[in-house]
């Protein structure tokens, strides 16, 4: 191949696919190749708790076959991850270990958080007409086999991102015991959507009319074959088309969509809960588009490996994204904006005056950043337990675009901010942080309190500071005329801990201009 080639994988709940990218200087990313099995690995995962041997045997085979393909095509990098069907699964570790061991393949179980942040790049693949639709307000829907994802944008920043538990998959399985008809699928289907939809509204839509529903995943892009996509990348059909749709498949049997659409029978039972969910949210949403993308996980997955080795060039920054999905927790925990403010600040410059003592990365500002951001929350619940109730929040709450691991070593920072530092004996007692991502904790750790003791009374005394590294001290100066006594006095109860952590003495210098 003239390109760089990847390779991308998904393991979902009811399909397994690979996709085949190139990467060129010109004409940057683009798919070569795509195959997939309709494999049903989620019935097995959501009613029985554990993935039966016949259909690991069959995810070994199809591996096997992708990895072939992958070696016809010189494949420089690939990526395996499975998602939901894995996680709901009780042997997922003994399942993966097997299966990795049959194919030589590396496999990554997804977070859901990690999972549909992936979808969500992979519409951010069509950079300027996704950076056009989420100008207004836009929700992205992303349909799983066991859950709903109902990501929030407006003026092109990411509102909140919640995960609701009813998938096509789970929910059909739940409910065929108690149907009476095709209808009456739809009535509870219906009722039981509307009911989260009505909390999603009062809590985060509030006064907002989302006009652009994008929805993910659901096996509906083969449904909208038929009408014109008017030259978009994205295609599109406005309400009134989809309510049409509707109406003509409500009433079919799974044999006659698959007929009349032209789609494959073993698709058609997702179809049907796919398409009330739809209609569902269109209706509580008040949506006047409804656009389809048609990409997948592994398009998620390709515009990332992208990304990171600079083939390609984005637009659009997803790191403001989690930022966003952050301030947009701590304001809903009551949390003080010119404090965090105030913090990121100087916590950021410390971060990178310190970087050739702590070694991290740009990762890992993000985190600490985040951690910042957050190390608050707990007030909400309770003033004298903060650091617990801000930690039980953070693990709580999906933050878009962090892994599970990730987000606990936020909580964990957040929460030794206050409480008594924990060391790696005791801590790895209670969580399965590695002792590198509890180094990482540590050091976010030590930065955290040096930098909250600054702005001990929440009254900002301390802005425009400077930050310098001069051999094992590192100097934060700030202009203030005002009394610094309780500041200075918080900081040096935070240095002893800094100075363990890095073999480097923090100073608190006040300039005052006269």
């Amino acid at each position: 191949m003239a390109g760089r080639t990847f390779a991308a994988i998904g393991i979902g709940s009811t399909e397994t696919e690979m996709k085949v990218f190139e990467f060129e200087t010109r004409r940057g990313m683009r798919e070569i190749d795509w195959v997939s099995r309709r494999l049903n690995l989620g019935l097995d995962a959501y009613t029985l708790g554990r993935i039966s041997q016949e259909n690991i045997n069959d995810l070994c085979e199809t591996l096997n076959d992708f990895r072939r393909i992958m070696e016809g095509y010189k494949v420089e990098s690939y990526r395996v991850c499975a998602t939901s069907a894995f996680r709901a699964s009780r042997n997922m570790s003994i399942m993966r270990d097997y299966i990795e061991k049959q194919t030589g393949l590396t496999i990554e179980v997804l977070s859901n958080s990690e999972q549909r942040f992936y979808d969500y790049k992979s519409i951010a693949s069509v950079t300027e007409e996704f950076e056009n639709i989420i100008q207004n307000p836009a929700a992205i829907v992303d349909i799983g086999g066991n859950s709903i994802q109902i990501s929030l944008f407006d003026n092109d920043k990411l509102i909140t991102t919640q995960n609701i538990r009813m998938g096509n998959v789970s929910t059909r399985e739940k409910l065929i015991p108690l149907l009476k008809n095709p209808e009456h699928f739809v009535k509870l289907v219906e009722e039981l959507l509307g009911h989260e939809l009505e909390g999603f509204n009062k809590l985060y839509q509030k006064d907002r009319q989302i006009k652009n529903l994008i929805v993910v995943g659901g096996n509906l892009t083969e449904l909208i074959h038929s009408f014109e996509k008017e030259g978009k990348q994205i295609p599109s059909i406005t309400a009134a088309q989809f309510q049409k749709l509707y109406e003509e498949i409500i009433p079919l049997e799974p044999d006659e969509i698959a007929w009349k659409f032209d789609i494959a029978p073993e698709k058609t039972s997702v179809i049907m809960p796919s398409v009330v969910f739809c209609r569902c949210m269109m209706e509580h949403f008040g949506v006047e588009t409804v656009w389809l993308p048609g990409f997948s996980l592994a398009d998620g997955l390709a515009y990332d490996y992208g990304e990171k080795k600079k083939y390609i060039r984005c637009v659009h920054s997803f790191e403001e994204d989690i930022i966003a999905a952050a301030r947009n927790i701590s304001k809903r925990y009551k949390g003080d904006p010119a404090h965090v403010k105030n913090l990121e600040a100087i916590g950021l410059k410390v971060f990178d005056k310190m970087k050739k003592i702590h070694g991290l990365g740009k990762r890992e500002r993000l985190l600490l950043q985040i951690s910042i951001i957050l190390h608050n929350c707990g007030k909400y619940i309770s003033l004298e337990n903060v650091s617990e109730c801000a930690y039980n929040i953070i693990m709580a709450t999906e933050i878009i675009g962090l892994s599970h691991t990730e987000r606990e070593m936020v909580a964990f920072t957040v929460k030794l901010n206050t409480s008594p530092f924990e060391y790696f004996a005791e801590l790895s007692q209670n969580t399965n942080l590695t002792e590198e991502q509890y180094l990482i904790v540590a050091k976010m750790t030590a930065i955290l309190r040096i930098i909250n003791a600054l702005d001990r009374t929440h009254r900002q005394k301390c802005k425009n500071a400077s930050v310098s590294l001069k051999e094992n001290e590192l100097q934060i100066v700030v202009e203030s005329q005002e009394d610094l006594t309780l500041e200075a006095g918080t900081f040096r109860e935070k240095a002893d801990f800094f100075e363990e952590v890095f073999n480097v003495r923090p100073v608190f210098r006040q300039k005052k201009k006269f």
